[in-house]
């Protein structure tokens, strides 16, 4: 075990952690040089980490993507989202071994990306993306976009609700897209909350005309809830019903399937564009029918129930501040409050004076 020479170059020789022997190149001719990375080679033995850093060297970016996407495939609107993500990743990181991609590396990717003019959001899905692929194929031990510091990105977050006014142009724009479905999917939503996987895998079998309501399962959280229907959710579905496709899809295409994601968003992102409605996405419809419940005094764990949210505090997060018009009609009881004290007061003093006046006769 130790260092010897092929050629020009050092060569090292050692068992690794699983007491199999290793022979591996230093890429060097310089003794001191070749010494320094044996070193480390040996600590990183020790450690337990050689390995694992050995499988980096050989597996590619693109065997890490390939893998990963084939891990999460049953997470369709996921799936659809994350490889819209991944060509410009390919385009520089494709060949690449896992060590060659640092975080010196991934920092140079964000500064190439600001020079493409891309948004800041858009880049920080495209390195979620990596990011998330090195945590769930785990072909190396560290995650080099965790310790890519030097280039900050920002996202934009906006939070855009629809008003009265809003939503009638919209409307009038959604009309006779998708299909003819757009303008009822855009109803539905903004009287249910559903996110758009919902809607587009929402079937007849999942809604109970009796009880009012449908059963739905999102991917994300893998819990089923029911979500009660008003009246004209209710009265949409009704009339949709009365064609129904072999499919069972609630929403299908000129074939009879289920619309595509990209399909969808298109359209939606046209009649939004038509209604000169800026900054608003399908998923605004989502955070509208949460914000009006929110401003109407809906109590913050029911809209949480109704949104699906695992935890009561995300939904605050979001939502907590537009409830200052209903917290409002709170204090505002302590005027009728006082309102009927003085009336109270001023009637016995009142009763008071009488009595005095027939004392006094």
């Amino acid at each position: 075990m130790g260092l010897y020479r092929r050629g020009k170059i050092y060569w090292m020789s050692f068992v690794n952690e699983h007491g199999i022997r290793e022979r591996e190149t230093t890429g060097t001719s310089n003794k001191k040089l070749a010494e320094a990375i044996f070193g480390k080679t040996l600590c990183e033995v020790q450690e337990g980490k050689w390995f694992d850093n050995a499988k980096a060297k050989t597996k590619t970016f693109d065997e890490m993507m390939q893998t990963y996407f084939e891990k999460i495939a049953d997470k369709e609107s996921t799936l659809q989202r994350k490889e819209g993500a991944l060509p410009h990743l390919k385009e520089v990181f494709s060949g690449c071994t896992l060590d060659r991609i640092t975080p010196e590396a991934v920092d140079d990717y964000k500064q190439k990306r600001l020079a493409d003019d891309a948004a800041h959001s858009t880049i920080l899905n495209e390195v979620r993306l990596l990011s998330h692929a090195f945590n769930t194929v785990k072909w190396r031990r560290d995650n080099p976009v965790r310790d890519a510091k030097r280039i900050k990105l920002k996202a934009r977050k906006v939070e855009r609700w629809l008003s009265s006014g809003e939503e009638k142009m919209l409307l009038l724009k959604t009309e006779g897209k998708l299909h003819g479905d757009l303008t009822d999917v855009v109803i539905l939503d903004l009287n249910t909350g559903l996110s758009q996987e919902e809607i587009l895998t929402l079937k007849w079998s999942q809604i109970d005309f009796f009880r009012k309501s449908l059963q739905t399962v999102r991917s994300k959280t893998l819990k089923a809830r029911t979500i009660p229907l008003n009246n004209t959710a209710l009265e949409l579905l009704k009339r949709r019903s009365k064609v129904k496709s072999m499919s069972g899809y609630v929403f299908t295409n000129g074939i009879g399937n289920k619309h595509d994601a990209s399909k969808l968003k298109r359209a939606f992102k046209l009649s939004a564009e038509e209604a000169e409605i800026e900054d608003f996405t399908f998923h605004c419809l989502r955070h509208t029918f949460a914000t009006r419940l929110a401003q109407s005094g809906v109590d913050i764990y029911t809209v949480s129930k109704l949104l699906g949210h695992e935890d009561v505090s995300t939904t605050a997060k979001h939502y907590a501040h537009h409830y200052t018009e209903s917290l409002r009609r709170g204090v505002d009881v302590l005027d009728v409050c006082h309102n009927l004290v003085t009336v109270e007061e001023t009637t016995e003093a009142n009763n008071e004076e009488k009595e005095l006046e027939l004392i006094a006769k």
